[in-house]
């Protein structure tokens, strides 16, 4: 079972792993972007290190699926789409969006039970916010 905060985590690397590549770039980016939430303002460097330990363990030797079920199991429903726009903004910001990445994303918002509309919008903002 994950706690709150690491099934935040597990599903922005989830979302970067979605491609089949993370790249340390990536990793850096996912560690600066959940940094700068309320939700992960008093965790240490070594905390975040030790929780990307944890999560990346789940993913190497159980796999993607298992790591998204665990997170989506444990994700406070009012999470849910902050969860989804940090994942979408993560994937956008390279300024490419593989097939991978995008089916990915599909499946998210409908995991997640973000309407078609709001997950809409939520992906053209956050192309707005990576087009520069």
């Amino acid at each position: 079972m994950l706690s709150p905060a690491e099934a935040f985590a597990a599903l922005t690397l989830a979302a970067i792993a979605s491609d089949g590549y993370l790249s340390d770039e990536e990793s850096h980016g996912i560690s600066f972007t959940l940094s700068r939430m309320k939700l992960f303002r008093s965790y240490s460097d070594d905390v975040m290190r030790r929780m990307f330990d944890k999560l990346l363990s789940i993913l190497k030797r159980q796999g993607a699926s298992a790591l998204f079920d665990a997170a989506l199991e444990s994700l406070p429903h009012e999470m849910r789409p902050t969860a989804f726009a940090v994942a979408t903004d993560l994937i956008l910001a390279d300024g490419v969006v593989t097939k991978e990445e995008e089916n990915f994303l599909n499946q998210l918002h409908q995991a997640l039970d973000i309407p078609g509309d709001t997950a809409l919008q939520i992906v053209e903002v956050m192309m707005i916010k990576n087009k520069g």
